[in-house]
Formats: structure tokens, sequence, C-alpha cells
């Protein structure tokens, strides 16, 4: 049985700061730095770990230390975890689920959309609103304006806690379904590895020439750069579903691609990048696409490879 947000608990504002209580459970190095934002935008803060020890910088910042899960979860009516998985959330939260009720879940550990949906299914049984989150920043950032943190779930407990959450950083409501920001996270994962092993593989490759490699990251950068430049033509070649070729075809590419698995074989480099995207461009070519810009890949990536 789910309860309405607004009958269950009375959302206590303290009178002093003028700020919402709340609560951070999981004090990684992320949990840190995320309890360290809330206290410094004025929250009251009440922060629990399985080691208590790792409390001790936040409590000498004014944070509130929970003894246990319910001393924690009941301080507030915003509870913000961050712990290593979803597992360990419901493991954490099961046995004080009762206590949820009529509360603000905000969940911004990292996970699969699919476990998303399935820990927004039991926050609603017990009877909280559950915001999922995905925090696209690195500990140092959080409290900044380098950090951006998605958020998805329903619009009214997302916007009864704009405030609070804006401690964190750019606040970005991405829609109602829990799964969008673990999806928007893994979109943004793998253009980061993929532009990172594309550096690394060009590294190893000059390596062998004994180019090192830091007289390559000049290059790169501005290769990278260029590429960034490219993302959003392409990105309306996507949405329009044509990709009439204005600087380059699939053929001209396939082409400087075969150059580059030849380099990578006869220098001894591994040649399983390369290879990846001859294969991919073989088959755009076969579909029809040799004459499109490089925007048409993606056809060939929203299908597993045969």
């Amino acid at each position: 049985m789910t309860h309405d947000l607004d009958t269950d608990i009375d959302i206590d504002i303290d009178t002093d700061s003028g700020r919402t209580p709340l609560s951070v459970l999981g004090l990684g190095l992320m949990g840190q730095a995320l309890a360290a934002a809330f206290l410094g935008q004025g929250h009251p803060t009440t922060v629990w770990n399985r080691t208590p020890s790792k409390a001790e910088p936040l409590t000498a910042q004014g944070a509130q230390l929970a003894r246990t899960v319910r001393d924690a979860v009941t301080a507030g009516p915003l509870v913000v975890i961050c712990v290593s998985d979803y597992d360990n959330v419901c493991d954490i939260l099961e046995p004080v689920s009762r206590d949820l009720a009529g509360r603000t879940l905000v969940n911004l550990t990292s996970g699969t959309s699919q476990a998303a949906r399935e820990v927004a299914k039991w926050a609603a049984h017990q009877g909280a609103a559950y915001l999922d989150g995905a925090i696209m920043a690195v500990p140092p950032a959080i409290g900044t304006a380098k950090a951006t943190i998605l958020y998805s779930g329903p619009t009214a407990a997302f916007d009864q806690h704009r405030q609070a959450l804006g401690s964190l950083g750019g606040s970005v409501y991405v829609g109602a379904d829990h799964g969008l920001p673990s999806l928007f996270d893994a979109a943004v994962l793998s253009l980061v590895w993929s532009t990172l092993n594309g550096f690394l593989h060009g590294a190893a490759l000059l390596g062998k020439a004994g180019i090192p490699a830091t007289a390559f990251a000049g290059f790169a950068k501005a290769g990278i750069e260029a590429v960034a430049d490219w993302v959003p033509g392409h990105a309306q070649q996507i949405d329009d579903g044509a990709y009439p070729a204005t600087e380059s075809t699939v053929d001209t590419n396939l082409a400087g691609m075969k150059h580059l698995l030849h380099e990578s074989r006869a220098a001894d480099v591994d040649a399983e990048l390369p290879q990846l995207l001859v294969t991919l461009a073989e088959r755009a070519v076969a579909e029809g696409y040799g004459g499109d810009s490089y925007a048409a890949i993606i056809e060939q990536l929203r299908h597993p490879m045969p």
C-alpha cells in the first residue's frame, strides 16, 4: 500500500537555518562529499555508516552521527543513500522499511536501470517517494558548478527537495522513469571509455615507433575537441533519421579504418579495436549507408552484431 507524501509526515523545516533536515547513509568518498556539501549549505545533516569512524570529519563540521539506520532514516523527511550497489541499498533499508513511509528516498548509488526500477517499486510499496539519481562528477567536484546530478521519479518529490538537492551541484530532472539516470550514466561512460581506449590504442601504436605518449597528447586533445564539435550535428541527424554527408562519408572513413587496421597489425599492436571499427563500417556499407555521414553507423549499433 502506498501513502500520500503530504499526509503521512510533517515536513520539518529547521527554524534556525531555514533548511530541511536530511540524512546521508553511506560514507565512502562520494557519500562524505555529499554530506559535506549539504552541511556547507546549512542543512542539518545526520550521517550513518557501518564504520562510524568515517563520520569523524563530518561530525567535526557539525553533522550528527546516527547510531543506527533507523535513527538516520527518522531524522528528517529526506533520506539520501549512496553505497556500493543496489543490493546493499536494500540490505540496509529493508529492516527499517516501515520508517520510510511518507519520506523521500534519494538513491545516488551507481547501478543499472533495471535495478533502479526494482528499487523504485520496493520504495513505493513502503510508502516512500523515490528519486533515483546518477552523479556525473568525481567526489571533489560535489557542491560546485562542475558537478551535475541527474534525477528521475515523481516530479512533486523532486520539486519539493530541489533546493536541498541543489546543494550538491547542478540538478537535472530527466523524467518519471526511474531507470533514466542509470541509462544516461551508461551512455556517458560508453563515450568516456571509447574515447580513452582510442587514445590508448593510438599511444600504443606510436609507442612502437618510439614516440612517447606525451608527444601524442596534444594531438589527441585536438582530435577529441574536433569530434566534440561534430556531436550536435550528428545528434540532429540521428533524431531526424537522415544522414546527409556534409563532411565525409562512411565509405571514406572505412578506407581510413583499413589503414589503421593495417598499421596496427604491422606494428604488432592489438588490432581488436580497429577491426571492430572496420566491421561496423563494412556492415553499414553492405546495408546501403556508404554514401551517408558517419552518424549512419548508429543503425548498426542499434542491433546486436550477427
